[in-house]
């Protein structure tokens, strides 16, 4: 049974924020609000985490997942930003972008495309997200929440509704340590990537903030 925590979303109480980075450093798996989509996380430094992350989403180790990082600099640790992919991602963070870059050596292999040696990173336009960074310390892992139900129906939204988060906790909550919520509504889509791995930057998929990443892309 995972540990529900309520958080205020403008000035979460710092004992429960603190609480929460305790657990993902000691390895918890948890499920948390972005400034997307719901999505599932833990510190990307922690092998059995991470793993046990990929079986609740099934996914292979071929596929590559995101992690949260807290600003730009944070992302210079993890990839190798040229000059024209540091303007495009200055113009863009905070928000609801993930961009794929060629990886350094930092980013562990399972959180990589270990075909590309590439990586998608994110810099969340949320509160509790940028708070449970600064004291975890370390990247998120992360990938989006939306699973198939037991009736082998999407519990993602449809357009124009949020997302049912009762059911989302529901299905979840046997999977994962730690449900976190924030209070505050949903997103429906899901980031836009924008790929800055080549020369020419391309949009992989379009998401939320489409729009102003067209005027930078």
């Amino acid at each position: 049974m995972s540990t529900y925590f309520e958080l205020h979303p403008d000035n979460p109480q710092t004992r429960r924020i603190k609480e929460i980075g305790e657990a993902l450093a000691g390895g918890a798996v948890m499920l948390y609000p972005t400034d997307t989509v719901y999505a599932i996380g833990c510190d990307i430094n922690n092998k059995a985490a991470v793993q046990r992350v990929r079986q609740i989403k099934q996914l292979a180790n071929d596929k590559p997942l995101t992690f949260m990082c807290q600003s730009l600099s944070n992302i210079a640790e993890y990839a190798h930003v040229s000059d024209s992919a540091y303007r495009i991602i200055r113009r863009l963070i905070p928000g609801t972008y993930t961009f794929l870059l060629p990886a350094t050596k930092l980013v562990p292999r399972l959180v990589m495309s270990p075909k590309r040696k590439t990586t998608g990173i994110r810099v969340p336009d949320r509160t509790v997200c940028q708070l449970l960074l600064q004291e975890l310390g370390n990247p998120i892992a992360s990938t989006s929440a939306h699973l198939l139900g037991e009736d082998g129906l999407s519990l993602d939204a449809e357009d124009g509704e949020t997302i049912d988060k009762a059911k989302l906790f529901d299905r979840l909550e046997s999977m994962v340590d730690v449900i976190v919520d924030d209070g505050l509504d949903d997103g429906i889509r899901a980031s836009t990537i924008i790929d800055l791995t080549a020369g020419e930057p391309q949009i992989v998929r379009e998401g939320a903030g489409i729009e102003e990443a067209l005027n930078w892309v």
